[in-house]
């Protein structure tokens, strides 16, 4: 069976039982802490996968991971629930699968601006606006920067999965190509 298909099963249903009780940006914002969480710390897979740690341990990590508040009654029985189907070790798969369905349904893009070197407050505001101007009526955007060094100058603009690189690297990679094709 498809691997990505069981967590965005789990993941569909979190999202209607938190939409039914009110609560989805909350799951949301723990789901994003959480994955989060694993790009920092791969270890933490590792040890959710391992059978030897015990399924309390598991659902305790997970709750640190992901930030939750005591009395998050939602968030516990769900990971009772993945701890019982013995699905517990595909919690990072659908912290990613609740973000990014929660995104689709809510008109969130997910906008990364990368540059050489770290962008003034003006120049981020400037490019957040004009980013803003392009995105359908109605929708937000989660928006951060980033520093790469590797592009040399200029910048790229991530949104959801599509890319724009007016980066120094890409025009001399363009170049590159022209003269090896001429």
């Amino acid at each position: 069976m498809n691997e990505g298909l069981i967590p965005r099963r789990y993941a569909k249903a979190l999202l209607k039982v938190a939409q039914q009780q009110n609560c989805a940006p909350r799951i949301y914002a723990l789901m994003k802490q959480l994955a989060r969480s694993f790009a920092d710390q791969p270890a933490l897979n590792r040890t959710i996968a391992n059978p030897f740690v015990s399924a309390e341990e598991k659902v305790r990590l997970v709750n640190i991971a992901a930030g939750t508040p005591d009395g998050d009654t939602l968030f516990a029985d769900f990971l009772k629930l993945l701890i019982q189907n013995k699905r517990i070790d595909l919690i990072r798969d659908i912290a990613l699968a609740y973000s990014e369905i929660y995104r689709k349904e809510n008109n969130i893009f997910v906008v990364t601006v990368t540059s050489a070197q770290p962008l003034e407050d003006s120049e981020l505001e400037r490019l957040k606006k004009i980013v803003e101007n392009h995105l359908p009526e109605g929708s937000s955007m989660e928006f951060t920067a980033a520093v790469d060094p590797a592009i040399i100058g200029g910048f790229t603009i991530a949104i959801n999965n599509e890319r724009l690189d007016a980066s120094i690297k890409n025009e001399l990679k363009q170049l590159r190509l022209k003269l090896i094709n001429s």
